[in-house]
């Protein structure tokens, strides 16, 4: 049974941090690709942040310098630093996996082509 289990989740007030994790399990880690969602209420799903098959990060534009996603792959974990919370960043996370089809696996921003996702972790920050 495969499982994306988020935690860390939390209120804040704004400049405030929280780090993210997300456990994986069920699955060959190594041969999937990572990213980090978030939606608020009315919004549609974006992706904040994504780690590729070799370990490359890439960010949405509105979270670059403040946020910084790692991987742990022997304890099949993925996490997000988040710094410098915004009222803005106000939603619920998700992480997601991809399947690797080949050699390079780039984490894409399309929701839809995720394999597997965690149930969320909600992160609010207060002004």
């Amino acid at each position: 049974q495969v499982q994306l289990v988020e935690s860390g989740g939390g209120s804040v007030q704004a400049g405030g941090s929280l780090r993210l994790s997300c456990v994986v399990s069920g699955l060959p880690y190594f041969d999937y690709c990572m990213g980090w969602f978030r939606q608020a209420p009315g919004k549609e799903r974006e992706r904040v942040a994504g780690i590729d098959s070799v370990g490359a990060e890439t960010y949405t534009d509105s979270v670059k310098g403040r946020f910084t996603i790692s991987e742990d792959i022997a304890k099949n974990t993925l996490y997000l630093q988040m710094s410098s919370l915004k009222p803005e960043d106000t939603a619920m996370y998700y992480c997601a996996a991809k399947r690797r089809l080949g050699g390079y696996c780039y984490p894409p921003p399309a929701p839809e082509v995720y394999n597997y996702w965690g149930q969320g972790t909600q992160v609010t920050v207060s002004s």
